[in-house]
């Protein structure tokens, strides 16, 4: 082989190592009966500008390697996040409500009990773009109530959400205010789990397990709205629609079933 098509060679290498990952994530995407959007293969899509920077929490104890939450399939629900990262210290948290409201608000877990009790218990199924799915006990409060709070102004039509781990999602105001669309705090009749997206995350029943945003810390409200975390670096669709395709429940022994789009409630 002469020096020429070894360089060829070694350019082809590294060009399939750069888009292999991103290849991989649109196959399995596609699997699932998810729509992919398409992107340019030249470069990565970039943050976009529009999000701000994770709000800082208050320094913690730095946590060993073990005791980070972490992505898991643990048995009947399976545990994903962008990055590890330690557990929330729920004592310390809080969730902060700015942008376009006529009363921005910070709120503890406690205060939010008070102010926004348990407004809603529902049971729904939380579909993974992975294919897996997995059902539970979900109580929270509604985007109404949270609105009846913050009064959000007549400009406003997209929350901006920014989590623990890095995070980030975005959705019309139209679309949290469906109903079914909740802030869940408790999950199977306790406080939200640590792994499960403690102290605050969004089920939105209808749209794949990503648009749901988890370890919620801060929510904006802006006239514009955008793209999220993974309709960013993996070209998803930003909607976030469930597609027809098929699904394997984690809580029925992944036998797989056909669904036709949205909201799964066969099962």
């Amino acid at each position: 082989m002469g020096k020429q098509e070894q360089r060829e060679e070694l350019i082809s290498r590294r060009r399939v190592l750069r888009y292999g990952g991103l290849g991989l994530l649109s196959w399995l995407a596609a699997a699932c009966g998810l729509r992919v959007e398409p992107t340019a293969t030249s470069a990565p899509a970039p943050r976009p500008t529009a999000v701000p920077p994770p709000t800082p929490t208050p320094a913690a104890p730095r946590a060993a390697p073990s005791e980070l939450l972490h992505n898991e399939n643990r048995p009947g629900f399976y545990i994903r996040y962008v990055k590890p990262f330690p557990p929330p210290d729920v004592a310390a948290w809080r969730l902060t409500v700015v942008g376009l409201v006529a009363e921005p608000l910070t709120l503890s877990l406690d205060e939010i009990e008070a102010r926004l009790p348990l407004l809603v218990e529902q049971n729904s199924r939380m579909k993974c773009v992975e294919c897996w799915s997995a059902r539970a006990e979900w109580g929270g409060f509604t985007y109404r109530a949270l609105a009846e709070l913050v009064h959000p102004l007549p400009e406003a039509a997209h929350v901006h959400m920014q989590c623990l781990d890095g995070y980030w999602e975005v959705l019309p105001i139209e679309e949290l205010a469906r109903p079914r669309a909740l802030f869940a705090y408790r999950m199977n009749g306790e406080r939200l789990p640590a792994p499960y997206g403690s102290p605050l995350r969004l089920i939105v029943p209808w749209l794949y397990g990503y648009k749901g945003a988890k370890a919620i810390a801060r929510l904006e409200f802006k006239a514009e709205g955008g793209r999220g975390y993974w309709s960013t670096v993996a070209a998803y669709s930003p909607q976030g629609e469930i597609e027809p395709g098929f699904d394997y429940p984690l809580d029925l022994d992944k036998k797989p079933r056909q669904i036709t789009g949205g909201e799964i409630t066969d099962y």
